[in-house]
């Protein structure tokens, strides 16, 4: 029972972390994306 409970709270671990990386990194590009819309306004 106690290995099935440490590998699920891995799991869950990873993923959690994972998720969170992908949400900064959308977060980036739409910063970068928003950033070059800017710049083609101004022009």
């Amino acid at each position: 029972m106690l290995r099935k409970s440490v590998a699920l709270a891995l799991v869950a671990g990873t993923l959690f972390l994972g998720a969170c990386n992908t949400v900064s990194g959308a977060g980036k590009d739409l910063q970068s994306a928003s950033q070059e819309v800017k710049e083609e306004i101004n022009k």
